[in-house]
């Protein structure tokens, strides 16, 4: 790990709970394991007390590619949750570009912080030296908790930012296509037919790829059910699509065809399993089993579960554009074979008696393996 500071200490200690006595047995007995579990290649911390900046990057692999990950803005509880969010998630993107056939690496990146924060220029200037100092090995874009105008502070500082105004923008849409696509293959798979007209769809997060999720399905014939801490956010696919509102709490045990998670992680756990009554999981959000084990127990119940970085890949196309220099008519068609890597997925799982993500991760692993044998 690599830490770099200016006017103020980098460390891991973010607040009184846990302690910094607490957090720092649990790095001394165990930081390294941390980024070894899954071979992680870098992790850089930066904090910059004046611009109120204090972020981690970190690079899982670039075998395919530079990393490329978006960077997320959250009010972590302390600084160790931020450092393990970031090491899941950069994982999650090396095998979401492996999946999607693209030439990029994994990545993601932090920012411990207040995401409605007012005065954002000095923050993301900061990090957008954070990333210039990694000489192009990350390449950031927009994530939960950060915008395109954050991108354009950034830009002020590195070149290696997409997802810029003018250029590939929003990624939302793209993603929102992705995951509706791949829906609709694990409803092929499930019903023998991919139409969703008349499904039930529960939908957890209804902010820029959830809605533009709630409008496509809205517009096959779907039943909308939602949830979201933003009321305005709800009240704006209830007026728009007809759905039905539901608390935060209740939308795991709505009874409904499919499930999509569209806010963040770890939704798929030990409380919400026994609540679902659906026959498919299948939405945007990152990292949504806590644990690996909560695939299994969904393979075991009969619910198909689409992995969620196979899935939410239209992010990463709509900014692999910029890099790549495609339009938006062909980051929609690579969005829509997403529908062809989910009924992959799904027919290995079928064949090998394994869970979803389990035949994901080799999938993914396979082309890793097969790029790393044609450098040697």
């Amino acid at each position: 790990m690599r830490g770099q500071a200016k006017s103020s200490e980098s460390s891991l200690h973010g607040g009184s709970t846990p302690s910094r006595a607490e957090i720092t047995k649990s790095l001394d007995d165990g930081l390294f394991e941390l980024l070894l579990e899954h071979r992680h290649e870098q992790v850089s911390v930066w904090s910059d007390a004046d611009a109120g900046y204090r972020g981690v990057i970190a690079i899982h692999n670039t075998t395919l590619g530079p990393a490329l990950g978006g960077t997320r803005m959250w009010h972590y509880e302390n600084d160790l949750e931020a450092l393990i969010d970031v090491l899941r998630l950069s994982r999650g993107m090396t095998y979401k570009a492996a999946l999607a056939g693209l030439n990029l690496g994994g990545g993601k990146s932090v920012i411990v912080g207040d995401p409605k924060a007012k005065n954002r220029a000095p923050i993301f200037r900061a990090h957008g030296r954070h990333v210039e100092a990694l000489c192009g090995r990350y390449i950031t874009a927009e994530d939960v908790g950060t915008s395109t105008a954050d991108m354009e502070f950034i830009r002020e500082e590195t070149e290696h930012v997409v997802g810029l105004a003018g250029r590939s923008g929003d990624p939302s849409p793209v993603t929102a296509l992705g995951v509706y696509r791949g829906m609709k293959a694990c409803a092929k798979m499930a019903y023998g037919s991919d139409s969703l007209a008349g499904k039930k769809v529960t939908v957890q997060g209804t902010g820029h790829v959830g809605y533009h999720l709630c409008k496509h399905l809205h517009e096959e014939g779907a039943k909308l059910v939602v949830s979201d801490i933003d009321n305005e956010r709800v009240e704006r696919v209830v007026t728009e699509f007809g759905a039905v509102a539901v608390a935060p709490r209740d939308i795991y045990a709505a009874d409904a065809d499919i499930f999509a998670p569209c806010a963040l992680g770890a939704v798929i756990n030990d409380d919400t399993i026994p609540l679902l009554k659906v026959d498919i999981v299948a939405g945007a959000a990152n990292n949504q089993l806590e644990e690996e084990r909560h695939g299994d127990e969904l393979h075991e119940m009969d619910i198909i579960y689409a992995p969620d970085y196979a899935i939410n890949a239209g992010g990463l196309i709509n900014v692999n554009a910029e890099v790549e220099g495609w339009d938006l008519e062909r980051s929609h068609k690579k969005a829509s074979a997403i529908y062809d890597t989910i009924l992959h997925v799904l027919q290995l799982s079928k064949e090998q008696g394994i869970a979803t993500y389990r035949a994901a991760d080799r999938l993914a692993e396979q082309e890793i393996l097969e790029a790393a044998r044609k450098k040697a």
